[in-house]
């Protein structure tokens, strides 16, 4: 009896693509025997239909959760040997999969299978140099049948012996960069073999919309990003000297070559340097306790807020159509119970209710807002207070608002709408570029409509979804001014496999002080210190991390 074999296919949102992929391996499938899966990393019905027509299992997520948490539910999905995982995005070629089953049956120590990715950029014809490769992931398929030390994950197949020794993909790794690196990594240490099947070949696509200079630099600057945080891990990661220099490299690259690849790895490369600038702002400064703090004020002020305005009115303009179609779909947003908690000071109480009034003004949403002067309580033990009086069984979501914020017109319905559409569970909005904000990932960025990170901000106005409730309710009172709870949120988010992210089309201000200027800086850190020495969290290094980018509301 040969060797039984199950083939999994995460996707996202991407049917087209899904399509192509069925088409060109349905038929070596069924030759084989093998089973075909579809994992939807999240719950979309054209994605179901394309799945049913290529008589593939049907898998979904129920909302996004990342590749590696896709992977994983294909393998428990799956009853076969040898598990072959492939991209959403990839044509095989005739003889693909008998080339890999060949290879397993002849030598059985190798516990990872790998062949060409032959990158295909469809549309117009670009100019390039050749002394680079393809903007997107390839690997060459020369040298013949080899053993090598990685696999990419758009043409790798696993025994489900070697799953069964070094355990699942990571689930945390909700990025591009290190998905599947790390588990080969363990893979490795643990004296397995990679082998490199020459015949195994397939085409990693992308289809003419995709394949345009401006889609491939945007998605290039993101997995620079995440290329920079998995080298930060790993302890590789280059000085920011050295960073300019290669991002000066592709420039003159660009320049001189007039090659089209160059502006990719340019954005590439900006990617990378942006992070590591981020990082060398974020990073802890004096005390190794003090790894939940952003290291930058975030105060906003002087000449410079006149070009924040006039950013914040380009954004605004660039997104108003999205907010409109937003809003259409927020009237069709069911009956939603909000409750609303805050701590007023009576200096504040003038914006404090225009946000009430803001927030009432919903058509959709019924709010109960109830306010507490702070007195010789901290922020979260007054919120306690308040939340003792509701029922909170009763409410769909909970909106802890400070005193001094300022919403755009109309902000509640659009702004649940987004979270529910997108999975969030924890969400706030972005601050507008003219906002006082303390950690530079929650201001909003271009042509983002919502992201998905691995953390939010505490303040000035966050939301949460009523199944978090029993884990994040009542706030833990020695968290005092709630310094540190985010660090801890985040932590808790990740353990729970919870969806968290920053709505950017709906931007706040924050002006009337900067943050942490009514209160002792030194108490708040002296307390964010006892508390997380009791509470695990992620640090800043691990934190401050956007998933996703959202720049449709489909």
């Amino acid at each position: 009896m040969g060797l039984s074999v199950s083939i999994i296919i995460p996707t996202r949102e991407r049917p087209d693509y899904l399509a192509v992929a069925l088409a060109s391996l349905a038929g070596q499938a069924r030759e084989a025997g093998a089973e075909l899966i579809v994992v939807d990393d999240g719950a979309n019905e054209e994605t179901r239909t394309v799945a049913g027509r290529f008589e593939a299992r049907y898998v979904s997520l129920g909302a996004p959760r990342g590749l590696n948490a896709a992977r994983n539910a294909g393998i428990e999905a799956a009853t076969g040997e040898l598990l072959a995982f492939v991209d959403d995005d990839v044509e095989v070629h005739p003889g693909w999969l008998a080339a890999l089953i060949s290879a397993a049956a002849a030598d059985p120590g190798a516990g990872v299978l790998t062949g060409p990715i032959v990158a295909r950029l469809e549309g117009r014809a670009r100019r390039t140099c050749g002394r680079e490769g393809p903007p997107i992931t390839y690997a060459e398929p020369g040298g013949g049948d080899r053993d090598v030390t990685r696999a990419w994950g758009a043409n790798m197949a696993i025994r489900r012996s070697a799953i069964e020794e070094i355990g699942l993909f990571d689930p945390h790794r909700h990025v591009w960069s290190g998905d599947e690196e790390e588990w080969e990594e363990r893979h490795l240490r643990a004296g397995g073999r990679i082998r490199f099947v020459a015949a195994a070949g397939l085409d990693h696509r992308r289809a003419p919309r995709d394949a345009r200079l401006s889609a491939l630099m945007r998605v290039a600057v993101v997995r620079g990003r995440e290329a920079r945080d998995y080298d930060e891990e790993n302890g590789r990661a280059p000085t920011l000297a050295a960073e300019l220099r290669v991002l000066g490299g592709c420039i003159w690259h660009t320049l001189r070559r007039g090659c089209e690849n160059g502006p990719v790895m340019a954005a590439h490369s900006f990617g990378r340097l942006m992070r590591a600038r981020q990082r060398g702002h974020d990073s802890p400064r004096g005390d190794p306790r003090d790894d939940f703090l952003s290291g930058e004020s975030g105060t906003v002020g002087g000449r410079r807020d006149l070009l924040r305005a006039a950013q914040d009115a380009a954004l605004g303009a660039r997104g108003a159509w999205q907010l409109a179609r937003v809003r259409r779909a927020a009237r069709r947003l069911g009956p939603r119970r909000v409750l609303v908690l805050s701590v007023v000071r009576e200096h504040n109480r003038a914006t404090y209710e225009r946000a009430v009034e803001n927030l009432r003004s919903s058509r959709a949403c019924e709010v109960v807002a109830l306010e507490r002067a702070p007195g010789d309580a901290g922020k979260f033990a007054n919120l306690n207070l308040l939340a003792e009086q509701a029922m909170l069984d009763a409410f769909d979501w909970l909106v802890v608002m400070d005193d001094d914020v300022e919403l755009p017109p109309a902000f509640l319905d659009p702004f649940i709408q987004l979270a529910e559409r997108f999975g969030l569970v924890l969400a706030a909005p972005a601050h507008r570029m003219r906002s006082h904000a303390g950690w530079p990932l929650t201001r909003r960025q271009w042509g983002s409509v919502v992201r998905e990170t691995a953390f939010i901000e505490i303040g000035p106005i966050t939301a949460l979804a009523r199944e978090t409730f029993a884990d994040l309710l009542p706030f833990p009172r020695e968290a005092g001014m709630g310094w540190g709870l985010d660090a801890h949120w985040a932590w808790l988010a990740r353990e729970r496999g919870w969806r968290v992210g920053i709505v950017d089309l709906l931007a706040v201000a924050h002006l009337s002080a900067p943050a942490a200027s009514a209160y002792a800086r030194e108490e708040a850190v002296t307390a964010a210190r006892a508390f997380l020495a009791e509470h695990p969290y992620l640090p800043v290094s691990e934190s401050q991390r956007t998933l996703a980018v959202h720049r449709r509301c489909a």
